[in-house]
């Protein structure tokens, strides 16, 4: 076996005059890999602090611990530097031998062709499973393992190794910004990174492609707004309008003029206008076009990467297997009492996440009345825009806190399921972090979306919150404020959360770097070329692998969540993308611009600023193609629904087809005029004045209205001037409105059906290669079994 020959060349360079061996059995395809392995004889790295062992009462358990590992015939090198302990770890052989015979004789793994050879990336996704499951006997006759002795700080950290060639490799090929526009070597990051990196890059880059269609659409459709920005009647109705409008909160604010609102007229017109709706049934089906592209993507590579049919509880079975010849299996263990804790638990979670929302809800509507009431100008006269902006800022600070109270909670119930593997443990947390997040950042913007001006009631009997009015729309409509509530918080998310990713590590790397005392010269081999060059077969000295795990040690720590926080906000990200375009068009061609950036961002994190992650096997993205598609689904709904409750699109076409000039027959004048003054109803009010500028009205009965000092004023809404009660108008828009959601949501749903039974999930040439490998495989164990291994017939 190539390991085998591999390990005996280690060994006769340690025992004889450290000088290369020449077997000529040694095949020399492998030779250049054998001088790497020379070179790097400890795959993984052990950090603890240096105490006194005679005083330190966490010496012990550390020993007795490693202790474990050299019984698993682990070789253990400890060197001493500064105030640190450093244990190099190197895996025998014979673990990989078990683990390659295993592989050959599964279900499911017999296929990646592992059991020909072992990467560096698949010896420490096996290292590294074997320490975490290595345990020292509890005084209560449980076992401590690694994990629990570093959080009580029996060892500092632990990490694998960077191997210098390959990451100088990828830096040159990938993690750079001269790199932008390339390809992106995914066969090179599956051999550094492993599949489950590999794949989350591919997805990304995929997705980012798919973006392009859809950000041009998306422009073409604002360009159609802004070129007929000074040209719509309905502009133009509210810019000349002299209406005068209600007052928006009932102390101290005045009467208004309609037109004063002009410019918020202008922009509501940029994202509520009839291309909107064209362009959320394009996303709606852009979604699951991408969705099955990706399959057909995802495909072609894990095919050539002989991982298709890869099953991941089946692999932790050979490696618990391969730590432990005497374990036994993780039963499958259901409680329904556990799973209605834990069910009751994640509903209060929501209840409290749906609580904060109402505190933001609290905060807005008490934020408007009392900026409307300051002494600055500015404040008085943009109180209600301030108020939402405010609100939006205050939302992504509270998404930032719940991001880590969602994670823990998470964790934490994941603990109580007792779930039975690693994989089953990563699917639970990331539905319940997931779920978590979506009500954390889309819970105010459903708010916005669907209640925002429609329970504040009337004249006369206002829906309150603490003691204050509800916020009203606009007279232009309600998408401007879902609008300007998505922007902030895109933005600050993509543009806050993109510089604290790459600045964060490289200070940490760059402070833990100046700190550290620096390495002096110990011996005369230190700077032989044999010892510190990658091409060298010596084995380094001690001074030399201090320095290489000193430079690993310094970069930022990396772990399980590293990759997931990744995948977490591109899910995120194509939420925003898709749920709620029909307010934001130009969310597609924010989204790519930044993962244009955010792809070579994590490349050169990844290489560069952070520790090597544990590289992880795998075909497919996991449980979070399942949530992609939930938010395909959510994606139709909830464009329905702000199409057709929130936006002014409906009420416009009723308008223009059965209310309007036009459809009285007036051809000769323009179809929407008179439009703003449908929509308003008028209320009376009584005006008394309280100080200088300043006048306290009050809403009366409408049969007062003849009595002195009694003015008008229009409120948006469909109500009678006798009663405010709902006039027939308004259930003739609903019921149209409802209609319309009906009919887009089954027209698009009909749209993905198709179209993902257009596009087959695997493409005939993976299926049919497949095949071929099949019969190929069938026939060597035949010819094997009659003739012999290694007979040509």
């Amino acid at each position: 076996m190539f390991f085998k020959a591999t390990e005996e060349n280690m060994e006769m360079s340690e025992k004889g005059n450290g000088q290369r061996s020449t077997d000529p059995l040694l095949p020399s395809m492998y030779e250049k890999d054998i001088a790497q392995r020379l070179q790097r004889t400890f795959d993984y790295v052990l950090v603890a602090n240096k105490e006194n062992d005679d005083e330190d009462p966490r010496f012990p358990r550390r020993k007795a611990f490693l202790d474990a590992l050299k019984e698993k015939r682990f070789q253990v090198k400890e060197i001493v530097y500064d105030d640190k302990t450093f244990y190099g770890l190197q895996a025998p052989r014979e673990i990989f031998e078990d683990y390659q015979y295993l592989l050959k004789v599964s279900d499911s793994c017999n296929w990646c062709g592992d059991e020909k050879g072992i990467t560096q990336a698949n010896r420490i996704r096996i290292i590294h499973f074997i320490l975490y499951n290595t345990g020292i006997k509890k005084d209560d006759g449980g076992k401590e393992k690694l994990e629990e002795l570093i959080q009580k700080g029996v060892f500092q950290t632990t990490f694998c190794l960077h191997e210098k060639k390959d990451q100088k490799l990828l830096r040159a090929k990938w993690a750079q910004w001269s790199a932008v526009f390339k390809d992106q070597p995914f066969d090179d990051i599956k051999l550094y990174f492993g599949e489950k990196v590999a794949l989350y890059y591919l997805w990304l880059s995929l997705y980012t492609k798919t973006l392009i269609p859809a950000a041009v659409l998306g422009v073409v459709i604002f360009l159609y707004a802004l070129a007929f920005f000074n040209t719509s009647s309905l502009i133009k109705e509210v810019c000349e309008s002299n209406i005068t409008m209600c007052p928006p909160c009932d102390k101290r604010c005045g009467v208004w003029q309609l037109s004063d609102t002009c410019t918020y007229a202008k922009v509501s017109h940029l994202f509520d206008n009839e291309g909107t709706v064209a362009f959320a049934m394009f996303m709606a089906i852009w979604a699951t076009l991408f969705l099955e592209l990706w399959k057909r993507h995802r495909a072609k590579y894990v095919s050539s990467w002989k991982v298709f049919d890869w099953c991941e509880e089946e692999e932790e079975l050979i490696m618990d297997i391969v730590n432990d010849p005497n374990c036994e299996p993780k039963r499958f263990i259901h409680s329904y009492w556990r799973s209605t804790l834990v069910l009751i638990l994640v509903t209060v979670m929501l209840m409290v996440i749906l609580g904060l929302t109402h505190a933001l809800v609290v905060f807005r509507v008490v934020a408007a009345p009392l900026m409307s009431d300051s002494k600055w100008e500015f404040l008085e006269a943009h109180a209600n825009t301030l108020a939402l902006l405010m609100g939006a800022v205050l939302h992504y600070i509270t998404i930032q806190v719940m991001t880590k109270v969602n994670r823990c909670v998470s964790l934490k119930l994941c603990e109580l399921e007792k779930l039975n593997s690693v994989a089953a443990k990563e699917r639970s947390f990331t539905v319940k972090m997931f779920t978590f997040q979506f009500f954390t950042l889309f819970s105010s913007l459903f708010y916005v979306a669907f209640f925002l001006g429609r329970v504040n009631g009337h004249p006369r009997n206002y829906s309150r919150l603490a003691g204050f009015r509800l916020e009203e729309c606009h007279p232009s409509g309600c998408l401007t404020d879902l609008f300007i509530q998505m922007a902030v918080i895109m933005l600050l998310k993509q543009t806050i959360n993109n510089i604290l990713e790459f600045t964060v590590p490289w200070v940490k790397s760059f402070i833990r770097r100046k700190t550290a005392k620096r390495l002096k010269r110990q011996c005369g081999r230190c700077y032989r070329k044999a010892c510190r060059s990658e091409q060298g077969s010596v084995e380094r000295c001690d001074t030399c692998k201090i320095r290489d795990w000193l430079r690993n040690y310094h970069l930022d720590n990396s772990d399980a969540f590293s990759l997931f926080n990744e995948f977490l906000e591109m899910v995120i990200q194509f939420s925003f993308t898709t749920i709620f375009v029909a307010a934001f068009p130009l969310a597609p061609l924010l989204a790519l611009i930044n993962n244009i950036w955010e792809i070579r961002l994590d490349a050169i994190k990844m290489t560069r600023l952070e520790r090597r992650l544990i590289p992880r096997k795998t075909n497919d993205i996991g449980v979070w193609m399942q949530v992609l598609e939930v938010i395909g689904v959510l994606a139709v709904i909830a464009n329905g629904l702000v199409i057709g409750i929130s936006s002014d699109f409906i009420p416009r076409l009723v308008y223009r087809y059965h209310y309007g000039p036009c459809s009285r027959g007036s051809p000769s004048t323009d179809c929407m005029e008179g439009y703003i003054n449908d929509t308003l109803s008028v209320a009376f009010l009584l005006t008394e004045k309280i100080g200088e500028n300043k006048y306290n009205h009050t809403f009366i009965d409408p049969v007062l209205r003849n009595q002195v000092n009694v003015s008008q004023c229009s409120y948006r809404d469909y109500r009678n001037t006798e009663d405010y009660s709902l006039t027939p108008k308004f259930w003739f828009v609903l019921a149209v409105r409802f209609a319309f959601v009906i009919l887009f949501e089954h027209v698009v749903v009909v749209c993905k059906f198709i179209a993902a039974w257009f596009v087959p999930g695997s493409p005939m040439r993976v299926k049919n290669k497949r095949l071929d490998d099949k019969m190929k495989r069938l026939k060597d164990e035949l010819r094997e079994k009659r003739y012999g291994k290694g007979t040509v017939v």
